[in-house]
């Protein structure tokens, strides 16, 4: 049966509407907006992938017994990870490649005490605050001439590269040199063998290195700003951002974070 010339542009414009509404109707991908899955693939994987490089006490190192990596980091993300209803896989790397790991998707997150400013230059998310570090100087026992930042001036100070300690250390003028180590114990080393004056490094480590270090001393007084430490995600993964942040509220309320702290940051 053939339709009437009215019918038959009334049927084509109907047609051309459909195709205008399916073609409006775009998937996030295709708008330019990436749809957030952050949290659902950790939901339907029932696993948090945790990246850290675990070369720094009392945060993260090997156990030398157990061969297990241990920390308040750890210990801070499997209370998270408990929290969250998910297990916790904890994954060990090299210190340089973890952002990179991170944006690439090899983990869910970095909890590695890792400082706002050590990760501004990446393009990731941030989670809350949930550390504050300060930078500290280490000289030998019987060092009278350095008691604060200022007397660094004149002398050669030793510093891991890439950290939040070694951005200190730039921050300071006068000094008659900067070795740049690729990790702290090699700058433990020489401070030890009178090859430089100083170290500059976080206070937990060093407080934790001390213990087994009779010749060395801790001279307590901050170098630079104080290091707000987070966790770090993809950049994009807000949903996850926003868990993780909901846990950490959750495991300070507990408890589960003081006893971690008390386990391995208080000094």
């Amino acid at each position: 049966m053939k339709l009437k010339r009215g019918s038959f542009i009334l049927v084509s414009i109907l047609v051309v509407m459909a195709f205008l509404v399916v073609g409006c109707g775009k998937s996030p991908e295709t708008s330019g907006q990436a749809e957030d899955n952050s949290w659902k693939a950790v939901q339907d994987r029932g696993e948090l992938i945790v990246g850290l490089c675990a070369q720094y006490p009392p945060f993260e190192s090997i156990n030398e017994e157990t061969k297990e990596i241990e920390g308040f980091d750890v210990d801070l993300a499997n209370a998270i990870g408990k929290e969250l209803g998910v297990k916790v896989n904890i994954q060990d790397a090299e210190w340089e490649a973890l952002l990179g790991g991170v944006s690439k998707g090899d983990y869910d997150v970095l909890i590695t005490c890792m400082s706002k400013k050590e990760a501004a230059g990446a393009n990731i998310n941030m989670s809350d605050v949930y550390y504050e570090l300060n930078e500290i100087i280490v000289v030998k026992k019987d060092n009278d001439s350095i008691k604060t930042a200022e007397d660094l001036k004149g002398k050669v100070v030793g510093v891991q590269t890439a950290t939040s300690s070694e951005q200190a250390v730039d921050s300071l003028t006068g000094l008659k040199e900067v070795r740049r180590y690729n990790r702290n114990p090699e700058a433990f080393i020489d401070l030890e063998n009178d090859r430089i004056d100083a170290v500059v490094v976080g206070y937990a480590y060093a407080a934790t290195q001390l213990k087994n270090k009779s010749e060395l001393k801790i001279i307590n007084t901050p170098v630079g700003e104080t290091s707000e430490i987070v966790m770090i995600t993809k950049k994009g993964a807000d949903e996850l951002t926003a868990k993780l942040n909901e846990a950490l509220a959750a495991v300070k309320a507990n408890g589960e974070y003081d006893k971690a702290y008390d386990k391995w940051l208080k000094l």
